[in-house]
């Protein structure tokens, strides 16, 4: 037998299902760090089964399944479509799973909209979840911060260390980089707060489910990145490289369900914020990740550009 049917009835009888139930174990695509599988039992039931890799990360990728455990928790208090979490185990997690594909270009302009403003519905009802405090739940960093500025500044500069441990090329010297940054963390101050940010809601992590007669949301998946902080850095992933302010369709959506979405100038330093960090991991994870020459180009292409312009975003910014 495979090592991937050894692991699955141990994680099964880990779990309280017996093992000899196992019909099926089959890879999951669309995952970029964790192994991911599906279980397919005897009796119809269906399961989604993460393991963590070995190999070294950056400097937050620790106990990342410890946070995907705590966005499922969150997001069934919310009442929002995502897995459902079976069990948890160190170096694994159990999920149920979620009807739908990943969210592709297959949609016409209508379904689109409509997709968008369940989506920002969804998203609201998420960001009325709150936490103990700032930061990553896995405790990479240490116990959760009492403020933002303070779990956001120490991941900020993580990712810059990383960024230097690992030689990663960016578009402006890491130094000017946490220089221009802290320029703006006098706007983290504002964010009082500590709700629940998935920071990973690009297409590929929204299923799409076309079972019915129009096509809806299945499900928010692979939360494993998610932290406790400003609602506001959802918005980068949600529009990955480009501007959330532009999706009227997503922003009706989310405020028709009681989500804030004002663009003021606090609210724009912080967002750059957000847009150069998830940048910064963007850039530097392809080193230990070891990726093709066309991830690396195209990151250089596409990416760094972007990162380019958050910083200048945040030096144009006039809070006076």
């Amino acid at each position: 037998m495979t090592d991937s049917w050894e692991r699955g009835r141990s994680v099964l009888a880990a779990a309280g299902i017996p093992p000899d139930r196992l019909a099926h174990v089959g890879p999951l695509g669309g995952g970029t760090y964790n192994t991911v599988e599906e279980l397919r039992l005897t009796d119809g039931g269906h399961y989604v089964l993460k393991v963590a890799p070995t190999a070294p990360g950056l400097s937050h990728e620790i106990r990342l399944l410890s946070g995907e455990a705590e966005f499922c928790r969150g997001a069934a208090r919310a009442e929002v479509t995502a897995p459902r979490v079976i069990a948890l185990d160190g170096q694994w997690l159990l999920m149920t799973v979620c009807p739908g594909d990943p969210w592709d270009g297959s949609l016409d302009p209508v379904e689109q909209a409509e997709l968008r403003r369940e989506l920002g519905g969804q998203v609201a009802r998420l960001h009325r979840v709150t936490g103990p405090g700032f930061g990553y739940p896995s405790g990479v960093f240490g116990p959760l911060a009492p403020d933002w500025r303070t779990a956001f500044t120490a991941m900020f500069d993580a990712v810059l260390a990383d960024a230097r441990r690992f030689g990663a090329r960016l578009p402006r010297p890491a130094d000017e980089v946490a220089a221009v940054a802290r320029a703006a963390y006098d706007a983290l101050d504002e964010v009082t707060v500590a709700r629940l940010v998935h920071f990973d809601l690009w297409p590929g992590n929204v299923l799409v489910d076309r079972a019915g007669a129009k096509p809806r949301i299945g499900g928010l998946i692979d939360g494993e990145r998610m932290f406790w902080g400003d609602p506001l850095a959802d918005f980068v992933s949600l529009a990955l490289l480009q501007d959330i302010r532009q999706d009227e369709a997503f922003l009706a959506g989310y405020r028709g369900a009681g989500g804030q979405a004002v663009f003021d100038a606090s609210a724009r330093l912080r967002l750059a914020l957000y847009r150069a960090y998830l940048y910064l991991i963007m850039l530097t994870e392809t080193i230990p990740r070891a990726v093709g020459a066309d991830q690396r180009e195209w990151v250089q292409k596409v990416v760094a550009p972007q990162l380019v312009a958050a910083l200048e975003e945040i030096e144009s910014v006039d809070v006076s």
